[in-house]
């Protein structure tokens, strides 16, 4: 799976974190631990284990976000799908080893009304969320 093209609102943003691939992965994907690291979440539910299928439901800013998992390629890929308020996302997290460090990046896009007719500040919202949640998972993990 892809980000999506032709989308009104898409971001990227990637960071270098001073650990391997196999501690940045399994902070990755302790989605029940995201809050405790990440400021901007505030809660997150995961009945199922961490595979292909799997939802969780978890509040960002204003919605709380259902997403699926779809792409599980441990410790390099990392996609889900997600809808909150009639966005449509996709999120894409991207690992490779460089020098004894871990090169990850962060991907989402957005669609859907309000998204079209609000694509600017939106552009802006989820670019700041991308950068700050890769600061954030820099920082847990390096300390």
């Amino acid at each position: 799976m892809e980000i999506k093209e032709n989308v009104p609102v898409r971001a990227y943003a990637e960071v270098k974190i001073n650990a391997d691939p196999e501690l940045v992965w399994n902070v990755l994907i302790d989605v029940k631990k995201w809050p405790t690291w990440n400021p901007d979440i505030k809660n997150v539910v995961m009945g199922q284990k961490f595979t292909v299928g799997s939802q969780f439901k978890w509040k960002s800013g204003p919605g709380t976000i259902t997403s699926k998992l779809q792409e599980i390629e441990k410790p390099k890929l990392l996609v889900w799908t997600g809808k909150t308020m009639g966005i449509h996302a996709v999120h894409i997290w991207r690992l490779k080893p460089i020098d004894g460090q871990t090169l990850i990046s962060s991907e989402e896009s957005w669609d859907g009304l309000l998204v079209k007719i609000l694509s600017g500040s939106m552009q802006k919202t989820l670019q700041k969320s991308i950068e700050s949640t890769l600061k954030y998972l820099k920082l847990e993990i390096e300390k």
